[in-house]
């Protein structure tokens, strides 16, 4: 394992340490959405809350699918309120970086969990189901 790597981890383990809320994969997980989100909205830099909410919502439903619901509430996530908590304390530590304009209350009430990851899937899966017949 790098240095970086390490220091990173050792970070995300002081924050688990003062915030045992979340799990640490998914302060990983968050990471790897900004990374993603940076690329799909074209963004070098920086994302703001709205954005990095969206790429997070995608990248969910890629990698996680049907299960997106139950790997969320197992990290410990109820709400897109989560997620700002999550990069907050990013901030805080200086993993990631805010302007003036970053604010946690742009990650509140943003979408519905149930209806974006657990009805809005099945809804896709039964739309899909329906144009193979």
């Amino acid at each position: 394992m790098t240095n970086m790597y390490r220091e990173l981890d050792d970070i995300l383990q002081e924050i688990g340490e003062q915030d045992p809320r979340y799990k640490q994969e998914a302060y990983e997980f968050v990471l790897e959405s900004l990374s993603y989100a940076q690329k799909r909205f074209r963004r070098p830099k920086h994302v703001n809350g709205k954005e990095l909410l969206e790429g997070m919502k995608i990248l969910l439903m890629e990698k996680f699918g049907p299960m997106t619901m139950t790997v969320l509430n197992h990290w410990g996530i109820c709400s897109t309120e989560d997620f700002g908590n999550i990069v907050f304390n990013l901030v805080e530590k200086k993993v990631l970086s805010k302007t003036d304009d970053d604010q946690i209350e742009s990650f509140k009430n943003v979408f519905d969990f149930q209806k974006v990851f657990d009805s809005g899937y099945r809804e896709g899966l039964a739309k899909k189901i329906s144009r193979m017949r």
